[in-house]
This record gives C-alpha cells, sequence and structure tokens, in this order.
C-alpha cells in the first residue's frame, strides 16, 4: 500500500510511477483538488481523508479521520496528529497515518506505529518531496520512506 499527503492539487509524475501496482492508497488529507484522487482512483482504491486547505462541495466526500481494518491490522487516518484525542493502542490500532506539517516520519511508540509519508506536492520549507509505502506483514507494519526527487539535483538546478 502507498500513503500520500500534502499534494495541495497536485499529482506529480514520480508519485504516479511509485504508486504503479500498489493495491491500495491511503491520502492523508490536503488534497487540494478532486482531480487528484480521481487520478489516484485509477492506480488503486482510494481512502482519503480531509485537510485543513480541503474545501468546497468536493472536500464535504471525504471524512476529517478514517479507521480502516486491513487484515490484522487496524489504521487510523487523520490530516494533523496533533489533533489525535485518544491513545490509538488502546483501541487496538497499530497504525496511525498523518500529514499536515509536510515532514516524514516513521516512529514507533508504544507499539504504534506512527507515519507521516511527508508531501507528495509542492516543496515547502526545505523539506523533501515524498510519500511512504507500508507493508502490513504478520510480524507487524513495516513503512518506508521514498523521495520522488533527488534534493541534491533540485539545488544544483536553482544555482
Amino acid at each position: 500500500m502507498c500513503l500520500v499527503s500534502d499534494t495541495h492539487g497536485i499529482l506529480r509524475p514520480e508519485a504516479e510511477q511509485r504508486l504503479a501496482g500498489v493495491a491500495h492508497i491511503i491520502h492523508a488529507g490536503d488534497i487540494g483538488r478532486p482531480e487528484v484522487i480521481d487520478s489516484l482512483r485509477r492506480i488503486a482504491p482510494v481512502i482519503a481523508v480531509r485537510g485543513n486547505v480541503d474545501h468546497g462541495s468536493w472536500a464535504d466526500n471525504y471524512p476529517e479521520t478514517e479507521t480502516v481494518r486491513l487484515g490484522d491490522h487496524s489504521i487510523y487516518i487523520l490530516h494533523d496528529i496533533h489533533e489525535l484525542q485518544f491513545d490509538p493502542a488502546a483501541y487496538g490500532i497499530s497504525v496511525v497515518i498523518s500529514g499536515h506539517s509536510h515532514r516524514p516520519l516513521i516512529e514507533t511508540t508504544g507499539g504504534v506505529l506512527y507515519l507521516n509519508p511527508g508531501s507528495a506536492g509542492p516543496r515547502r520549507f526545505n523539506l523533501p518531496i515524498t510519500l511512504a509505502t507500508l507493508n502490513l506483514t504478520a510480524s507487524g507494519p513495516k513503512a518506508l520512506l521514498h523521495h520522488l526527487i533527488d534534493v541534491d539535483k533540485c539545488r544544483q538546478a536553482r544555482r
């Protein structure tokens, strides 16, 4: 499964290439335009939540949070991790996926994998452009970050 966030209306060709062949896509908010989800759905089934830039009638189709069960794993999705109002471990959640900060993160705390795929959209601040993959294995969830654009090449191009 592949995880994206903070596309802000842009689905980069590099992201589409990385997404090719995945079984599921999760978008953790700040979609930006409904066409982004339309394009993602041509690749694989999509689960998406609304972010703080998602406004208008199209955005009403997406909840602020979502809980999904895939295999033996329960996954909680929200846009801003600071809005998490409960202890995921107490509810049997094994993975929490969020976005908002544009900062990629893979961290296990209290038996819960916290995953922020970073931003797959426009470059913000000096942060990388990334997405993540998540494999749900019998031994536990395994996540990996993928850089979509080589940061050094971007810096060289700006010189």
